[in-house]
């Protein structure tokens, strides 16, 4: 799918924030609203846009403990891997995996309400995934940053 000028500035606004209305977004696009709309609308059924969520702050949301996991895989056969992927993204936990290159095989963000929590996903990911064949935590101190922004040029050389 193509982006024109107005779909990629659209797509920076939404993704700032998307309760703003079709009139404020077209005030700041230079569209008419019912254009707003039908933008959307056909950058969600394209899968550009693939939904819309809250960004909760994670101290008044119960404090979950962010952890940084690399998990390394015995060998890497097609259905191994897909069976691990499959597995990742079914866990509410794991807010992120990444399948990586370098010494890691995937990289996951992981938000728990506890150690004791992180501790029996990582059981069951091993107990249930057994070509892991390692993996190692880093638990975050604070949060620096934290989003799902992507950056989208406004203008291009197309």
């Amino acid at each position: 799918m193509k982006l024109d000028r107005f779909d990629r500035q659209l797509l920076n606004l939404v993704q700032e924030d998307a309760t703003q209305t079709a009139e404020r977004l077209a005030e700041k696009v230079g569209l008419s609203p019912s254009a707003i709309q039908r933008r959307l609308r056909r950058l969600r059924e394209e899968g550009v846009i693939v939904r819309d969520c809250a960004v909760l702050d994670p101290k008044k949301a119960g404090r979950p403990t962010f952890f940084v996991v690399s998990v390394q895989v015995e060998r890497e056969r097609p259905e191994l891997l897909a069976q691990l992927r499959e597995w990742l993204a079914a866990q509410e936990h794991v807010q992120q995996a990444f399948y990586v290159t370098g010494e890691a095989d995937f990289v996951l963000i992981i938000a728990a309400h506890d150690t004791e929590t992180y501790d029996a996903l990582m059981a069951r990911m091993v107990q249930e995934n057994p070509h892991v064949r390692r993996f190692t935590t880093n638990v975050a101190l604070s949060v620096v940053k934290r989003g799902l922004t992507i950056p989208i040029p406004e203008e291009t050389d197309d």
